[in-house]
């Protein structure tokens, strides 16, 4: 059983919620609040797995609640859901102590996914939103590992990851084959691999080629 705490100043938010989630067997809701400062004390006298919160609360934000909330109650995981924008919001709460976020124009079937994956310590966050961060990742690694490689080792790398050799290298850059040789040894050690094939695989990991 996961026992659910509604946290939202709307009564027809809380009641939509609890007659769908209560639907379902395993779940049941054991309170329904719509401050954030009531909530300290509900989860002190009742034991809640999940709870359901709303950014936008009277008397106490929902951030503000949920850093409060976690310092106490480690073992509780937190939905956040809201109107606001979660490209805005959804990186600020995580990193406050949620476990996921949803904004309200998702459906009850994916709150209900939410809510079971993130009772198995998992985070949650909507597809749109995690293909994002997964971008917003790789454009952050591919800016690191630019930053580390010079342009002519960018260069180099472009070449050998379409099959250029060695020599076909040093002419389409007019420089020797020795110093292809030692714009390859440095690859080899800034992309901490030992063979081309390691090598063009890490470029490509990175976006680089």
């Amino acid at each position: 059983m996961i026992n659910i705490l509604i946290v939202d100043s709307h009564p027809i938010v809380r009641t939509g919620l609890e007659l769908f989630l209560s639907s379902k067997p395993d779940l049941k809701i054991v309170g329904k609040l719509g401050s954030g400062i009531e909530i300290f004390e509900f989860v002190r006298r009742q034991n809640v797995d999940v709870i359901i919160c709303e950014i936008d609360l009277p008397e106490l934000n929902g951030i503000t609640a949920l850093r409060a909330i976690k310092k106490e109650n480690k073992s509780v995981n937190v939905l956040m859901l809201s109107h606001q924008p979660e490209e805005i919001y959804a990186i600020s709460t995580l990193k406050a102590g949620a476990s996921g976020y949803l904004n309200k124009t998702a459906d009850v079937e994916t709150i209900e996914k939410a809510i079971r994956k993130i009772n198995q310590g998992e985070v949650y966050l909507s597809e749109k939103m995690d293909k994002h961060l997964r971008y917003e990742d790789t454009r952050r690694s591919r800016s690191r590992m630019f930053k580390k490689l010079s342009t002519r080792e960018v260069e180099v790398l472009k070449l050998l990851s379409i099959g250029r050799k060695n020599k076909e290298i040093a002419q389409e850059l007019d420089i020797n084959e020795k110093t292809v040789s030692t714009y390859k040894a440095r690859l080899f050690k800034k992309l901490n691999v030992t063979n081309i094939v390691d090598l063009i695989h890490q470029a490509k990991h990175h976006n680089l080629t």
